[in-house]
């Protein structure tokens, strides 16, 4: 009997660690875009040399599209408790639903993301379309 209470508490107690760790660690965090300056520093962060000079922010901050000088588009997207970038190309699928672009980077991997991106929509998804010209 004394050691099936020694195993419990024993237990309890490695449970409280894992937690306080997962916790120290911020791990399952809701990872969000915090705003236009946190989009540019992890787009730069991702390629260097891109220097965001027109950015569209997602309502839910779960994404972005940003575009530098030399014409470049660039997905950033929520992976997990990251973001991840693509220099998008004429490979990318776009589509239009009203405030919504849903936007793929043809990698199968990288996968389709829908952003609201509200009024903002319907001109990145114009500036997408002419990337496969």
């Amino acid at each position: 009997m004394p050691f099936i209470a020694i195993q419990l508490a024993a237990s309890i107690v490695l449970i409280l660690l894992v937690s306080w760790l997962a916790l120290a660690l911020k791990l399952g965090n809701d990872v969000r875009l915090k705003g236009e300056a946190e989009a540019r520093e992890l787009a730069q962060t991702a390629v260097c040399g891109f220097d965001p000079v027109d950015l569209a922010l997602d309502r839910a901050g779960i994404g972005a599209l940003l575009r530098d000088s030399q014409g470049r588009v660039m997905l950033l997207r929520r992976h997990g408790a990251q973001f991840a970038a693509r220099i998008l190309d004429s490979h990318a699928f776009a589509r239009l639903d009203r405030n919504f672009l849903t936007v793929g980077t043809g990698e199968k991997t990288f996968g389709q993301i829908t952003l609201d991106l509200g009024d903002k929509a319907q001109v990145w998804a114009a500036s997408l379309r002419r990337l496969g010209n």
